[in-house]
């Protein structure tokens, strides 16, 4: 992808960051993205809600603070209600309200598969820009959400999902990140990612591109969501998981993990937690930040110095 160049973007395509930082003035920095996806729940609701959440998380992400949104629509009106949207919209809405976000407007375009998401600009200064791109050799990997959505939300499609996995789930999809990027600028974190589609591994494999790194990740230690690991079992796996999965295989060396196991850690996400590298010495100061805040942090594993894998990624070693 071409990209008009400017002496003022400070985050732009190279990287594959979370979303692109504009130079405003020496003391404000713009951060923008965009997200948005067909519907991962059956409550049209909790759908607003999840989706807001997950557009949101990119500009906490870069250590931001989002400030306006705009919606993105589509909609088969001969086929759903306009009332069904509106119940899209509340939920987003609600989540917005929460992160003290203002929804400006939108854009909704007749569409035979319905999509609703949100473009969304936020701030931030420059001292306290977290990017993909910082992770340095020696830092603590930190990861603030249970993964497996995927794997549930492929599930609960099926039918098979127990009413309480996918509560929980969609409980922890909707949870904004705010709490998490509080933590990391309280504790001067410079190195982070949030955990979406490309999954765990996808992610980190970003990072490590970015940063000119390798990485060590403890199976055991990657918290998962309640139900995951034994839905994947049962074969609801996504057709994004295994995609996921056969990519971050040209430059991850799964050791013993089981299969099971290797489909979770690649299980395409939607609105993950933080994914944070941090200085050794600060990993117990951001533990803390993360409890102070009511967010689960957990030690994952390690960055280590560039060690090329069958390809342009550092290695990741799973142990």
């Amino acid at each position: 992808m071409t990209a008009v160049r400017s002496d003022d973007v400070v985050v732009g395509l190279p990287t594959a960051d979370d979303a692109g930082v504009y130079r405003i003035s020496d003391d404000l920095f713009l951060v923008q993205t965009v997200d948005f996806f067909t519907p991962i729940v059956d409550d049209a609701h909790d759908w607003g809600r999840i989706a807001a959440a997950n557009a949101l998380s990119d500009v906490y992400a870069m250590g931001g603070r989002p400030i306006t949104a705009l919606s993105i629509v589509g909609w088969p009106r001969e086929k759903l209600s306009l009332d069904l949207l509106g119940d899209v919209a509340d939920g987003a809405v609600a989540v917005l309200a929460e992160a003290g976000c203002v929804l400006l407007g939108g854009h909704t375009v007749d569409d035979p598969e319905p999509k609703y998401g949100l473009a969304v600009t936020g701030v931030v200064h420059p001292d306290d820009l977290v990017t993909n791109a910082a992770a340095r050799p020696g830092d603590v990997l930190v990861l603030t959400k249970p993964i497996g959505t995927g794997i549930i939300a492929t599930a609960v499609k099926r039918g098979d999902a127990p009413p309480e996995v996918q509560q929980t789930a969609v409980a922890t999809m909707a949870a904004l990140n705010a709490g998490a990027a509080r933590a990391m600028r309280r504790v001067g974190v410079r190195a982070a990612t949030d955990v979406t589609g490309y999954g765990l591994l996808g992610h980190l494999g970003e990072m490590l591109r970015a940063s000119g790194v390798s990485a060590t990740v403890e199976a055991a230690a990657v918290p998962l969501l309640p139900g995951a690991a034994e839905l994947a079992a049962t074969g609801a796996v996504p057709g994004g998981t295994r995609r996921n999965l056969a990519a971050v295989a040209r430059f991850t060396d799964f050791g013993a993990a089981s299969e099971i196991a290797q489909l979770l850690l690649a299980d395409a996400q939607t609105s993950g937690g933080l994914l944070m590298a941090v200085d050794a010495p600060l990993a117990a100061a951001l533990l803390q930040a993360l409890e102070d805040e009511g967010v689960a942090g957990a030690r994952i594993g390690r960055i280590r110095s560039r060690e090329f894998a069958d390809g342009p990624s550092g290695r990741i070693d799973v142990i």
